[in-house]
């Protein structure tokens, strides 16, 4: 019979438990996602049917242009709120793996230093070179990785900004070309 350390079973307990919070995190941003998604089809299908009943009540050709006009704009800005929706699910869901893996990261970065001070205690007398070139490539890599991570968070901030501008920006044109359309609609039912 063998008996397995405790730190061992420790480890793997964490590993799972890690594990089980990814497939969690997941699970919801997915959930999400689906919720999303039916409330769009249920709001899109009672439009659908009211913009319908008021397709039939059309009478002339002012009324159609007007109508048609009035189509394009809630259309743009619901696509937009939709695409913002969704990343902002997706964004949520990348945010918690990434403070999910930064913790695997840090526990991981824990017991190497925990392995290496037990090994400096454990050391033959002459071999302060070896672990102390280890305690510094530790520190190194550390310190590496602590400046490629906030590298990684400021393009991810950057990014977030320019998408939200281009939104913003997407949002303004949709707009602006909606009241020009809806503008120019007496404009061309006059003429007719």
């Amino acid at each position: 019979m063998s008996a397995i350390p405790q730190h061992v079973a420790a480890s793997q307990k964490a590993v799972l438990d890690n594990m089980l919070a990814v497939q969690g995190t997941l699970f919801a941003g997915f959930e999400k996602l689906i919720n999303l998604n039916l409330k769009v089809v249920k709001a899109t299908l009672d439009e659908v049917a009211e913009k319908s009943q008021q397709a039939v009540q059309i009478k002339d050709a002012q009324d159609a242009v007007s109508f048609t006009s009035g189509l394009v704009q809630p259309n743009a800005e619901k696509s937009l709120a939709y695409s913002k929706h969704v990343y902002d699910i997706l964004s949520g869901v990348q945010v918690d793996l990434s403070k999910l893996s930064e913790e695997q990261i840090a526990q991981g970065q824990q017991q190497v230093a925990e392995a290496i001070d037990q090994i400096s205690k454990n050391a033959p007398t002459g071999s302060e070179g070896a672990v102390a070139l280890l305690k510094s490539s530790l520190a190194t890599a550390n310190n590496a990785y602590d400046s490629v991570n906030k590298a990684v968070r400021q393009a991810a901030d950057a990014a977030e900004s320019n998408i939200n501008a281009a939104t913003d920006a997407t949002f303004k044109a949709a707009t602006d070309a909606a009241e020009a359309a809806s503008k120019a609609a007496p404009r061309a039912a006059r003429k007719a």
